[in-house]
């Protein structure tokens, strides 16, 4: 068992709050406005081939700055140790690699990259879920060059009949290394991408079937300071990451966001706390609340037998935000 800052009974209790926060936009009414789309323009985006090749050196210098940004590697839990060249990747931490540079005029209007992004109106995107599956025979290396090939899997509508549009779009991204032909990890990555106008008054929502206890828990508090150095360790320019203005009034939050990327390798990065010695086969994670910069984040991890863990993360109001597991080989 192991256990740092808040009882797994104190964190999963939820306070009066938890069932009354509400999250609203007050300068738009997406109610009485649905947004224009042109169905020719999407369809032919969707059929249309996506794919782009990036090629990354897994410098130890750039994996140690995210080293020093998560509070499990920081040196705050346990003594700060650099990455060493030749040693296997942590689960996780390819998000450190594989940017596209965009120049700052050719970013979308939410601060994203565009270049998987639908026309307009989907202007808004959101970090939704993601699977990870690793070959543990042939991991990537720390100091060695791969490449990481993207593609398009799905892209699925949702709302459309209601007037308020979803497009989940499911990128696909094969990490090889120079000299292999098969890749080391094969990530999903699910975005939703959303109308500029589609903001409205939402409530928190409720995440059924969450275990009752924890056998491991860790709890950290995302900073503005960790958001900003987390941005630019990935070359993410979100806004809704970075500027409270943009959050507040075009997203209706209260505050600016913590990454959903940042949450789910801090789910990992609870089950390496836990079992440094684990070796991860396959991880799956949907986010399922937002989670507010510069309030305690609890991980939670709960064995179902002997190679799975169930893992999630709720806020200090006990609001899941993320949940997840993984499969040990």
């Amino acid at each position: 068992m192991f256990s740092l800052g808040l009882s797994a009974k104190q964190i999963l209790r939820p306070s009066p709050l938890a069932s009354r926060r509400l999250f609203a936009s007050s300068n738009l009414d997406s109610e009485s406005r649905p947004p224009l789309i042109n169905q020719k323009e999407l369809d032919a985006w969707i059929a249309a081939p996506k794919q782009f090749a990036l090629s990354d050196t897994l410098h130890p210098e750039r994996l140690s700055d995210l080293f020093i940004t998560v509070p499990s590697r920081d040196g705050t839990r346990k003594p700060f140790r650099e990455p060493i060249k030749g040693q296997k990747l942590p689960p996780g931490f390819e998000i450190a690699f594989f940017h596209f540079r965009t120049p700052e005029s050719q970013l979308r209007t939410d601060g994203t990259d565009g270049e998987f992004c639908p026309p307009d109106p989907f202007s808004r995107r959101m970090w939704a879920s993601g699977k990870m599956s690793w070959d543990t025979n042939s991991p990537l290396l720390i100091g060695e060059k791969a490449t990481a090939t993207w593609t398009v899997d799905s892209v699925k509508k949702k709302n459309f009949d209601t007037g308020k549009p979803m497009l989940f779009v499911n990128k696909r991204i094969d990490f090889t290394m120079v000299g292999k032909n098969k890749p080391s990890l094969v990530e999903e990555r699910v975005h939703v991408y959303l109308p500029d106008a589609q903001v409205q008054s939402r409530a928190p929502r409720e995440v059924k079937n969450l275990p009752s206890s924890s056998d491991f828990s860790f709890t950290y508090v995302p900073s503005l300071t960790t958001l900003f150095r987390f941005s630019a360790i990935m070359w993410n320019a979100h806004h809704i990451h970075l500027d409270k203005d943009y959050a507040v009034q075009h997203e209706g939050y209260p505050e600016r966001l913590v990454h959903g990327p940042l949450t789910s390798l801090m789910l990992l990065e609870a089950v390496a706390h836990h079992a440094p010695t684990s070796n991860i086969r396959t991880f799956e994670y949907r986010a399922r609340n937002p989670l507010i910069v510069g309030r305690a984040n609890t991980i939670h991890g709960k064995y179902a037998g002997d190679k799975s863990i169930q893992l999630w993360c709720v806020d200090e109001d006990g609001i899941a935000g993320m949940t997840g597991s993984v499969e040990l080989v």
